[in-house]
């Protein structure tokens, strides 16, 4: 049955997958029935392993990690989200994350499988046979992920306080975590997601050291830029001059600011640098 699929088909199988379970939430969640934690998770992890398969076809097809355009790295940050989910949201039994995760999912795997123009142009080797830029930019993708969590139990914290100011305890609301664990929960994703992001400027600036000709100054700033916002972010919480809606607030919006930089950062990308021109030789 699935024998001959190219790499986008198990994609779009992935897509609609995690389609299925955000539909299948918001028709439990309308009826006012708590979620089958099983059917969501099953679903989820279905259109995971999907996913799984495509980047690994891609990832062949371009003889490394499938990191080349913004089609790959929306499908890849969108890979990483769902993968801290099965792990963080079904140990802590977090069923209305799945919700918002496949929600999350979904529109970032078919709205970029929707968009040829972000899938024009396939490269192999963009990381020139270096496994330590390979593994800088796929761990710096990872804690983007990490960072889409963030985001979303942001936006489920300002849902929980909405539903205490105005007394609305019922229906949707009573799904939702408590703010207390909601906030614990934005404040440990978001210390995982620096130190991750931290580590990956660590592991590129060992081979930038080495090659300063090879460093793309935008993407460097731009990674860099997103580094700091979310360290300051991190220590002002931990400081407690960032707490509450507010902090809640930060999460959404750095996330989106997080996304935005991803254009810019890979048509920087297909400026050649000496390095790049003479791997190509």
């Amino acid at each position: 049955m699935f024998a001959g699929l190219t790499d986008r088909s198990w994609l779009w199988l992935a897509g609609e997958c995690y389609l299925v379970g955000l539909l299948l939430g918001t028709w439990t969640l309308l009826r006012g029935n708590r979620q089958s934690n099983t059917v969501i998770n099953t679903i989820i992890t279905v259109g995971y392993f999907f996913q799984v398969i495509g980047l690994m076809l891609r990832g062949r097809a371009v003889a490394g990690c499938p990191l080349g355009n913004t089609f790959e790295i929306f499908q890849f940050t969108a890979w990483s989200a769902i993968s801290l989910y099965l792990v963080v949201g079904v140990t802590f039994r977090l069923s209305l994350l799945g919700y918002f995760t496949s929600c999350l999912a979904a529109a970032v795997t078919l709205v970029s499988l929707s968009i040829p123009a972000w899938d024009a142009t396939r490269r192999a080797h963009i990381f020139g046979g270096n496994p330590w830029i390979e593994l800088h930019a796929a761990i710096a993708l990872f804690s983007y992920g990490v960072f889409a969590l963030v985001a979303l139990t942001s936006v489920m914290y300002l849902l929980r306080n909405f539903s205490l100011k105005q007394k609305q305890l019922r229906g949707f609301f009573t799904f939702l975590p408590s703010i207390m664990d909601l906030d614990h929960m934005s404040l440990r994703l978001l210390f995982v997601g620096v130190i991750l992001l931290t580590i990956s400027l660590a592991v590129g600036s060992v081979y930038w050291l080495r090659d300063l000709q090879s460093v793309n100054l935008t993407k460097l700033f731009l990674t860099v830029a997103v580094w700091l916002a979310y360290a300051i972010a991190l220590g002002l919480r931990l400081r407690g001059r960032l707490i509450a809606q507010r902090f809640a607030w930060v999460g959404i919006i750095l996330f989106g600011c997080a996304l935005f930089s991803l254009w810019p950062v890979d048509a920087s990308r297909h400026a050649p640098t000496s390095h790049t021109q003479a791997a190509s030789r």
